[in-house]
């Protein structure tokens, strides 16, 4: 199984944050983690030289648009080592079991899923929970235009009943373990400028689309009876 070890300053940055985060329980358990990645990641991150996709009039889901999204795996990955180094954070067994201890998230047999979103005027998202194959969600906020503070993910007591929001604050991350409560959605506002973020996921077995998985066949801290696929190289 391949799980990344070796501790480096940008891992203990971002379990340094975790630890830090702050947790509210309206209008269901959430965190908000501060200062999420050291300064280079985050800079590299949030200059991703990457076009935003069109949405042609049409939002409200991010699967609408699958062709066009943007995944921290495959050959992105193999091109840009600090890419690899974002997603060898999260796959990182020290990290999962941290997330799973603070955050109550069961991430046995889960695989790491990073999608880097840029998002303009004309999106939004309906209210939704993430429950299901998503055992965890992180929404990582990285663009840093002053015109975005109130762009930050909207929060739900019900698919129709608006609770607040939540700052979108450079390298900052809204963090929950889905739930049939943990509704959330972007409500239709202006965007000037192009909205940068980056969402984790820990997905389970049943997650089909295995091209958008940052190291498929290598579940984080996978149980026994779970087959582990090798990767061809060093990479074991």
């Amino acid at each position: 199984m391949f799980t990344p070890e070796i501790r480096h300053s940008p891992t203990d940055h971002v379990l340094r944050g975790l630890k830090r985060a702050r947790k509210f329980e309206a209008p269901f358990p959430h965190w908000i983690a501060d200062n999420l990645f050291e300064r280079r990641m985050q800079s590299h991150l949030k200059q991703l030289a990457l076009a935003p996709p069109p949405l042609g009039g049409v939002s409200g889901t991010r699967e609408i648009h699958n062709d066009s999204r943007t995944y921290l795996s495959g050959p992105r990955l193999d091109s840009d080592h600090r890419l690899r180094n974002v997603a060898d954070i999260f796959q990182c067994s020290d990290t999962a079991r941290l997330i799973q201890n603070l955050f109550g998230a069961d991430l046995s047999d889960t695989y790491v899923r990073l999608e880097y979103c840029l998002d303009t005027r004309g999106f939004w998202l309906k209210p939704h929970t993430d429950l299901g194959v998503k055992r965890f969600t992180m929404l990582i906020y990285l663009s840093d235009d002053p015109r975005h503070s109130d762009l930050g993910t909207d929060l739900f007591l019900d698919e129709n009943a608006h609770a607040g929001r939540v700052p979108f604050t450079p390298n900052s991350a809204l963090i929950f373990t889905p739930s049939k409560k943990t509704f959330h959605g972007f409500l239709p506002r202006v965007i000037d400028g192009v909205r940068r973020s980056l969402i984790l996921n820990y997905v389970t077995t049943e997650w089909k689309a295995s091209e958008q998985l940052a190291y498929p066949g290598h579940p984080v801290l996978a149980s026994k009876s779970t087959r582990v696929i090798a990767f061809p190289g060093k990479r074991i």
